[in-house]
């Protein structure tokens, strides 16, 4: 039933995702809580999921839907009443984000817009990811069933996930490979898009070197200088721009 613990809980919770946004966008630095909560899509969106999971929870019938459905006009964001949704929990920018009924989401988790936590089937019961603690899903990525995504993984942007994302990874492409990143342990939010490890890119970089080995070889033996070269795939390096 609800009740005042329950409304503290709420509060609670609202005060933390306030926290979030201030601490994980660097537009909401210098905003007071009252201006995020009246202008921040995302902040505005997991309130609204907030009020209708409790309702949902104390079993209230018709009306957490009902919040859950004008909250997606006004902001763009789908949340199912029945989502389970820790603490610290942001959303930047916010359009597009689709979680499902059975996701659960642990705390100090970052969903950026046009994600979609998703099922795969019309089975009943679980059928929707489970996130746990500190992950950073980026934008367009799509998570699709009852996977698991570990503690501190990092999910890049426009990826598919339909399988297990280990602890401490980063899983990118489609379907999604999932890599270590070497050198540093993911942990908490991170933002930065354009240093993320690319197995694809890495096999096509290996494969224009041993055709670059061939082509010399060739001319060696033939004493004559090939007008095709191959150029070596170089990662991009310098400063990231993340952080906008």
């Amino acid at each position: 039933m609800l009740g005042l613990s329950t409304f503290a809980r709420v509060l609670r919770e609202v005060r933390d995702d306030v926290g979030a946004a201030r601490d994980r966008d660097p537009a909401a630095r210098t905003a007071g809580s009252v201006e995020i909560l009246a202008t921040w899509a995302g902040v505005q969106a997991i309130l609204a999921h907030r009020v209708a999971h409790a309702l949902h929870e104390s079993g209230v019938p018709v009306v957490p839907r009902m919040l859950a459905h004008t909250s997606r006009l006004l902001t763009g964001v789908e949340i199912h009443p029945a989502a389970r949704i820790g603490n610290d929990f942001f959303i930047d920018h916010g359009s597009g984000v689709v979680i499902g009924e059975t996701v659960e989401i642990g705390r100090c988790v970052t969903v950026y817009q046009g994600v979609t936590l998703g099922g795969t089937g019309f089975a009943r019961g679980k059928r929707h990811p489970t996130v746990e603690d500190n992950v950073t899903i980026g934008s367009g990525a799509k998570l699709l069933g009852p996977i698991t995504v570990g503690h501190g993984a990092k999910v890049g942007a426009n990826t598919v996930v339909i399988g297990d994302v280990p602890s401490n990874s980063t899983v990118v492409g489609n379907p999604g490979h999932t890599v270590r990143v070497e050198g540093r342990k993911v942990e908490g939010p991170d933002s930065d898009w354009i240093h993320l490890p690319d197995p694809v890119a890495d096999s096509v970089r290996k494969l224009s070197e041993r055709l670059g080995a061939v082509e010399a070889r060739l001319e060696a033996l033939d004493g004559e200088r090939s007008s095709a070269r191959v150029q070596e795939l170089r990662p991009r390096r310098g400063p990231s721009t993340a952080g906008g």
